[in-house]
């Protein structure tokens, strides 16, 4: 079980919003850092300052250690086979593109298929969109259930042997689905195809084997996993990696520069041409430090009883639609208030110092689908509790009281 005294180590939550305790439910959007990432970050700045892999002095070699050390606790902590599988990016996004870009060319053309959802975030819809268009490729979609699932038997029917790529989201940051990622990816493998996976929602709470799972190519982002922003990490099989070239040419990602030819260093650092987000690396360290310490099994089963708390409480409030599938495995509950705009029902929860997402969710693909314009989004962590439900519930009912003119 979680302490706690967890909710003690992130100073931001200690304080007030429009007179009321701040009430965090946005974890989706950006997790808060705790206090051992604020001073990792800190200590770095204030002792380690240095640029990477190239000096030879003392703040060089204690920088490099920090961001190499960094590599490797992010390989063991999805299980990789190797640190040079783990290529440190900008986030999610960064990956996925870099996926996209470097390898999607080379193994997509004119008649092939791409294979996604229409649940997808848009940083897993629209590179997969865009190389499509310019290979003339055709993208496909895995029809999704009434409550927002992927059955097996639908991915057996839209995949074929013309399938280069299938690319989803472990777990859906707007419905809260947890997709078969493992048999997706059998799948995939049984046509030839790779599976590329959205790991943003998925790493910062459940325990993830990269391995196990069998998949090609997985990215996440650090900042959705108590880390800073701007750092995240794309994890590929070495083989496909050796084989893609990359997306981004400058310094320390070149082996040697002649005047009409250049070579460039193994794996991975072929992938992070110029100074890297380094003390991003460091907080991302420490991040992961502190999960484990946690514990990831811990997370997730607090998670799960939020959620159904969450989930019991607010299906009480009447004219409250709720989105996705019952009974979800991940702390995210997506919800309308009759016909109240979203931004309007964020707005007065605001008022009683409650932070929620309100919005398409980058998903408008997934709105469209729903029928809707967009939705009001509540996510939990490790630091939210039953009373933060509570406090959402009784803001949930002040905004029903509010706009009863529209509900009528």
């Amino acid at each position: 079980m979680i302490s706690s005294s967890i909710r003690e180590q992130f100073p931001i939550l200690n304080q007030k919003i429009n007179g009321h305790p701040l009430v965090y439910l946005d974890s989706a959007a950006t997790s808060q850092k705790p206090r051992q990432v604020i001073e990792a970050v800190k200590a770095y700045y204030e002792w380690d300052n240095s640029n990477v892999h190239r000096g030879v002095h003392t703040l060089g070699s204690r920088a490099t250690d920090a961001y190499e050390g960094a590599r490797e606790k992010v390989a063991k902590f999805i299980n990789a086979r190797s640190v040079k599988e783990i290529i440190f990016t900008r986030g999610t996004t960064t990956g996925l593109n870099i996926v996209a870009s470097s390898y999607g060319p080379a193994a997509v053309g004119e008649g092939d298929e791409i294979v996604i959802t229409q649940m997808e975030h848009h940083s897993n819809f629209i590179p997969w969109q865009q190389l499509a268009k310019r290979t003339g490729a055709t993208l496909k979609f895995i029809p999704l259930q009434q409550d927002g699932t992927v059955r097996l038997e639908d991915a057996e029917s839209t995949i074929t042997d013309k399938t280069k790529i299938v690319a989803i989201a472990y777990v859906s940051n707007v419905m809260g689905v947890t997709n078969p990622v493992k048999e997706l990816a059998a799948i995939a493998h049984r046509h030839g195809a790779v599976i590329v996976v959205d790991g943003a929602q998925s790493t910062p709470h459940m325990k993830v084997d990269v391995q196990d799972l069998d998949c090609d190519f997985y990215a996440f982002s650090g900042h959705k996993m108590l880390a800073p922003t701007g750092i995240g990490a794309l994890y590929g099989k070495k083989a496909l990696l050796e084989a893609m070239e990359p997306v981004e040419f400058g310094g320390e990602m070149i082996d040697d520069v002649g005047l009409y030819d250049s070579t460039w260093k193994e794996l991975p650092y072929k992938f992070e041409g110029g100074t890297p987000i380094i003390a991003g690396a460091v907080g991302l360290g420490a991040a992961i430090d502190f999960l484990q310490e946690v514990g990831l099994d811990n997370i997730h089963a607090h998670e799960m009883k939020l959620a159904a708390y969450a989930e019991q409480k607010l299906s009480e409030i009447g004219e409250l639609s709720i989105y996705g599938p019952r009974n979800r495995q991940v702390g995210v509950v997506t919800f309308n208030l009759g016909d109240v705009h979203p931004h309007d029902v964020a707005t007065v929860l605001d008022a009683e110092g409650i932070a929620v997402r309100a919005g398409h969710h980058c998903c408008q693909p997934l709105m469209r689908w729903l029928q809707v314009s967009s939705t009001a989004r509540a996510s939990f962590y490790l630091y939210n509790t039953e009373e933060d439900v509570d406090a959402l519930v009784k803001g949930l009912i002040k905004a029903k009281e509010y706009f009863s003119y529209e509900l009528g």
